[in-house]
Formats: C-alpha cells, sequence, structure tokens
C-alpha cells in the first residue's frame, strides 16, 4: 500500500510539472530562446560589447610613450576619450600588413565625420621605421587622420606593449616574409581606455578582429572570414555609449 501511494505521489509531482514548464519550454522554443545556457546563439551584433577581462579584472591599455611619424610624442593619455583601434605592423612587411592597412585607412573613411576616433600603430621593425620613414608610408597609404599614429621607438619596449601588454604576438623571425612574425589583429578600445569585443557564437569574446582579410575578399585561404564589417559595427556602439 505504501508503494502505491508513493507511485501516486511521484505521478503527481509529474504532472504539476507538465503543466508548469513544458508550455513556457514550448513558448522558448517556438521564439528561438532555448539554447544551452545561450552559449550556442550566434550572436547578430546587437548585443552590447564585453570588456575583454584578465584574471577577472577589465583589461586597460598598457601605459605607453613612443615618437610618431611627425616625430611627435605620443602615450596611452593621448587616447583617452577616443574610440581606437591598435594593430602592430611594419613598413617593409611584404604580406599582411598592406592588406591591415588597407582595411585601417577604409575604417578611416568609415568614421571620417567622428572627431574620437582614432588608430595606434606601432612598428615592429622600430630600427628602420624612424619617423621620416613612417610619414612617407602614411603619405603612401592616404592616412590623413590626425589621430593616427604611427609609433616607433625602443623595440623592447614595443615588443613588450605587444607580447605582454595586448598579448598580440610580435617576433623577428629571419624565415619570415620581412624578418618578422606578427599576428594580423586589431584590438579595440573605448574611450576610457578599456579593450572591448564583442561575443562569439559560443559566448566568449573574441577579444581582437582579424585585420588582414578585406570585406571583398570576405575569407582567406583558411576558411576565416574577414571582421571588418562586424567592427564597423562595434566602433559605433562604442561611440554610442
Amino acid at each position: 500500500m505504501k508503494n502505491k501511494y508513493s507511485y501516486v505521489w511521484v505521478s503527481l509531482v509529474v504532472l504539476v510539472f507538465g503543466i508548469i514548464f513544458i508550455p513556457k519550454i514550448v513558448d522558448r522554443i517556438k521564439d528561438g530562446t532555448v539554447v544551452q545556457n545561450d552559449r550556442m546563439n550566434v550572436k547578430n551584433g546587437d548585443e552590447q560589447l564585453s570588456f575583454v577581462t584578465l584574471n577577472g579584472k577589465k583589461r586597460r591599455v598598457p601605459e605607453f610613450s613612443f615618437i610618431n611619424q611627425d616625430s611627435l610624442l605620443v602615450t596611452d593619455k593621448d587616447y583617452l576619450g577616443k574610440v581606437y583601434l591598435v594593430e602592430f605592423f611594419f613598413t617593409t612587411c611584404p604580406s599582411i600588413c598592406p592588406v591591415m592597412t588597407e582595411n585601417l585607412v577604409a575604417l578611416q573613411e568609415e568614421f571620417k565625420d567622428e572627431e574620437n576616433f582614432g588608430v595606434a600603430s606601432f612598428s615592429i621593425n622600430p630600427r628602420y621605421d624612424r619617423p621620416h620613414v613612417l610619414k612617407e608610408y602614411a603619405e603612401k597609404y592616404g592616412i590623413v587622420d590626425l589621430d593616427w599614429n604611427l609609433m616607433t621607438g625602443e623595440q623592447d619596449a614595443i615588443y613588450v606593449l605587444a607580447n605582454s601588454g595586448f598579448n598580440i604576438f610580435a617576433a623577428e623571425a629571419t624565415n619570415a616574409p620581412g624578418g618578422f612574425e606578427h599576428s594580423g589583429l586589431f584590438a579595440l578600445v573605448d574611450k576610457r581606455g578599456f579593450i572591448r569585443s564583442r561575443m562569439d557564437k559560443f559566448g566568449n569574446p573574441i577579444i581582437y578582429y582579424r585585420g588582414m582579410i578585406t570585406e571583398e575578399q570576405g575569407e582567406n585561404a583558411s576558411g576565416e572570414t574577414e571582421q571588418i564589417s562586424i567592427l564597423k559595427e562595434d566602433i559605433k556602439k562604442l561611440f554610442a555609449e
């Protein structure tokens, strides 16, 4: 008799669960909100940008101080109040740098009417990329934004900034094209100096944006898709904050 009452109790619990929760689950399926803790949902760009964190702390741009193409001293403080991009490049790069620069020039054009848009480009070959060389490079590619600084300085300091400050790889490598290896990534920084990013389809920040593929190319030989189009969207979000 005791077992009989136990079965009745279990059946009652199942019935109540079905009445209360199953309609809610069905409704969530209908409107597309059921995901594995929302991690499998593909992000459509409508979400606010996340903060890139390290050990639970929001990551700021590290302090820096270098000379630009006009032989003027530029520091991280000069970019406060601006939405800007950070890249590491070198003027004699025969591979990805021209594409990266082309993309940045396109973004320069996209936001030409935005007073507080900028770019911080750091040469990973500063022994060669002196201010006059950077000036010629800027003229060659049509870099006209007054807040786009191409910077040079002590190589060790630039490499620490790249590899430790941003975790964007840069190194001398005799076997690499042009004698240097580096990633073709852009960091997006908000007006307060925090590194920002959109989320991927699994709910994780993408951290950096691919800068070595143009919108026209769409994707590269490895199947990686361009991210300049989403970068445009995300820059606009930071202006609106």
